[in-house]
């Protein structure tokens, strides 16, 4: 028998503000362990919890990038639950009046709905080291939003498809960086088969806190083979839920899962239900800042970008700043800047593992680089030395290019010369190329570019030799 997957999945993303959810305390990745707490993130006896409201809007944001339906009540729970890492023993979340519902999202023409996103706080993080765990609690009461999606996703692939274009929405919204290496977005799985084109699901396992896009595809596809075989040797399915280990590349047993009941939601007495004005959340609207799809459109239309550079642009948001950037200082060329920044730039940040964020070269520097490209100061060749040495040294490419006598050679006179010598010296081939065999223009341009270093205009050097042949 033949099976499907029917897959959901549930989102955890931080909100990038500059303190936590329900106190003072700032958000920091990478502080001193627990030295970002107080009495409400520690849980003690007597603290009350206030809502942070750059978190709301936050979400709103969230939920607007989302297509989700904005609720003007929402009530915060408590979720209890043996947390070590939460003191207080319950975790304040949404459960039967979430902040918003009914989104969508498009991934490849096929939209994945929303189900439901609500604000609620992080745990802290453990870390087990042999015998020993060790509890820090700087990210306890982090602000979060959870999202969850309807089970539409039908391949590993789309999820991870579903998940990059999640994080791109994220941060056009300017709500969080969405870091998964600093588990700023986590994903939980929710997967079950299902004998093909049938419509009863199966039953569910659910797959927690996997922590990269790829091991997000791995996860799915490693339990789709597990499932597969327990159900075609005659097997049933538990519902649990199990951990993800990229090192063997398979699913183990955590716990049975837990249903919602065991958590004993009920509403949090310390805090009131949030209500939010109508004429707020239009506010938040329409401040929303550009969306990648209108981003891309606008690509293609102002700057006449291919679509695959369009795409490269918008989906990685800071190339397309870093572009936009450049272009504010140089912007008569937007397809060239374009080249220069995904071919030649992205290739020395590639070779050396860094991202455009350490870049040596900025924006003004890729714009002066371009410049002198296109006023024919550089050749292409030329050009690429110099970026070689803008990465290398950090300098700008005017000081790179007066330093190394690297300016492109445009004297027709000199250029001239240089093409009589170079046909001198290979007769033969000059014959043939006045005979008909236009191909060996290349080999002359390419010997008169040698013969000057790759300095002499190229378009000259062809120009020229084309005159010659022709008299």
């Amino acid at each position: 028998m033949e099976f499907e997957p029917v897959i959901g999945l549930e989102i955890h993303v931080q909100l990038d503000t500059q303190t936590k959810m329900f106190c003072s305390c700032p958000v920091e990745f990478g502080a001193e362990p627990n030295t970002l707490v107080c009495p409400v993130c520690l849980g003690l006896p007597g603290s009350l919890p206030v809502v942070n409201k750059r978190a709301v809007e936050y979400a709103i944001r969230a939920s607007i990038a989302l297509n989700c339906k904005v609720h003007e009540l929402s009530v915060f729970a408590r979720k209890n639950y043996f947390y070590p890492d939460l003191p207080k023993g319950y975790q304040i979340s949404q459960y039967e009046q979430p902040l918003a519902t009914d989104g969508w999202v498009e991934v490849n023409g096929k939209r994945v709905r929303i189900r439901r996103l609500h604000l609620e706080e992080d745990a802290g993080k453990n870390t087990h080291e042999g015998g020993k765990t060790y509890v820090d609690l700087n990210r306890a009461g982090t602000p979060l939003v959870e999202i969850v999606t309807e089970p539409d996703i039908d391949s590993p692939e789309m999820a991870r498809e579903f998940l990059e274009t999640l994080r791109s929405l994220l941060r056009y919204a300017g709500v969080s960086k969405a870091d998964m290496e600093k588990g700023q977005l986590r994903c939980d799985i929710n997967l079950s088969l299902r004998p093909k084109g049938s419509d009863k699901l199966g039953t569910k396992v659910e797959i927690k806190n996997v922590n990269s896009f790829r091991f997000v595809q791995k996860a799915i596809e490693s339990e789709i083979e597990r499932q597969t075989r327990v159900l075609s040797s005659g097997g049933r399915i538990i519902q649990e839920t199990r951990t993800f280990d990229p090192s063997t590349g398979l699913t183990h047993p955590m716990r049975t899962k837990e249903e919602a009941e065991d958590y004993r939601y009920f509403p949090d007495p310390d805090l009131l239900p949030l209500v939010i004005s109508r004429e707020w959340i239009e506010e938040i609207r329409n401040s929303m800042p550009e969306m990648p799809h209108q981003r891309y459109e606008r690509f293609l239309r102002d700057y006449s970008l291919s679509p695959y550079e369009a795409k490269v642009l918008t989906d990685i948001k800071e190339a397309g700043d870093f572009f936009e950037a450049s272009l504010s200082f140089y912007g008569q060329d937007p397809k060239l800047t374009s080249n220069w920044l995904l071919n030649d730039l992205f290739g020395l940040l590639r070779e050396r593992n860094l991202s455009l964020e350490e870049s040596p070269v900025s924006p003004e520097k890729l714009a002066r680089l371009v410049k002198l490209i296109k006023e024919g100061v550089l050749s292409s060749k030329l050009g690429k030395e110099v970026l070689a040495e803008m990465f290398a040294s950090g300098e700008d490419p005017d000081t790179i290019v007066e330093k190394k006598g690297l300016r492109q050679i445009t004297d027709e006179d000199y250029i001239m010369s240089v093409v009589q010598q170079v046909l001198n010296a290979h007769p033969n081939e000059y014959q043939r190329l006045r005979s008909g065999e236009d191909r060996l223009i290349g080999f002359f341009v390419g010997q008169v570019m040698k013969a000057t270093k790759g300095k002499a205009n190229p378009q000259m050097v062809n120009k020229i030799i084309t005159q010659v042949v022709s008299q």
